[in-house]
């Protein structure tokens, strides 16, 4: 029901996972992560305890492959079961089921993982893993964004579109970055533009956040204006407006701060 990829940006160590699907909030079941350990996607007849147990092992430091047979094997249903997941080194593990529903199947390289079932056909995955390779050098969450592009663009969930979804770790247990679409006709084009709108101000925001290595992260409420108010500039040099459809009160000056 579902394609996914899986990555590790091996210059700054960022995990990634991009999604979608013809069900309704694939974003809510599929992606698993946490930042410094590792990435898991679950999907077909998905078990989210996979992913939950997926990578709390990768803390615990056992190995991709060694996860995926733990995994399984405890699991009458894994026949039925997708999954893929990479660590923080980059070494991945993935499983397709005998029971998946046609076409489905799953490619890997390094530091990037693959699959889905339910597909047009193998072009599907072999495109969207293409697009990612291909694209190095561009920002890690455009290169997954263009991944969902050219595995839609060669098929895709060979019932429609529905959902998508983009979660981005950084060094955190917590998400840099998580977007998502639940129900509409042009999943990936929303998803785009969300992360368009986060780029305007939330990302600035998030680069703010505490951490466990500085607690206290940026409180500095004006260097957050200066860097938003630069963005907005770029934009507007380029002829771009705001992307969002966010509302504002007038009387207000501190809308883009939580």
């Amino acid at each position: 029901m579902t394609y996914s990829i899986i990555a590790r940006e091996p210059r700054t160590g960022e995990l990634g996972i991009a999604v979608a699907s013809r069900f309704f909030a694939v974003g809510s079941l599929v992606p698993h992560l946490r930042g410094g350990v590792g990435a898991f996607a679950t999907q077909a007849l998905a078990n989210p305890v996979y992913g939950v147990d997926g990578v709390a092992m990768l803390a615990d430091g056992v190995p991709p492959e060694a996860v995926a047979q733990r995994l399984t094997a405890r699991d009458g249903g894994r026949e039925h079961r997708q999954f893929h997941l990479i660590d923080a080194q980059g070494r991945g593990a993935a499983f397709t089921g005998q029971a998946c529903m046609d076409w489905a199947g799953h490619r890997m390289a390094d530091n990037v993982s693959v699959a889905g079932n339910i597909l047009a056909g193998p072009r599907v995955v072999d495109e969207m893993l293409d697009a990612y390779l291909r694209s190095d050098g561009l920002p890690f969450a455009e290169r997954l964004l263009l991944a969902l592009d050219a595995a839609e663009a060669a098929g895709g969930d060979r019932r429609g579109q529905q959902s998508a979804a983009l979660v981005i770790c950084r060094d955190q247990d917590y998400p840099w970055l998580s977007v998502r679409t639940d129900d509409h006709a042009d999943p990936l084009g929303e998803l785009r533009r969300l992360y368009a709108v986060a780029q305007e101000q939330y990302l600035h925001f998030a680069d703010m956040l505490p951490t466990r290595e500085n607690p206290a992260g940026v409180t500095d409420r004006e260097a957050y204006r200066r860097r938003v108010a630069e963005h907005e500039a770029a934009r507007a040099a380029e002829g771009l407006g705001s992307r969002s459809h966010a509302t504002s009160r007038p009387d207000r000056e501190d809308a883009g701060l939580d």
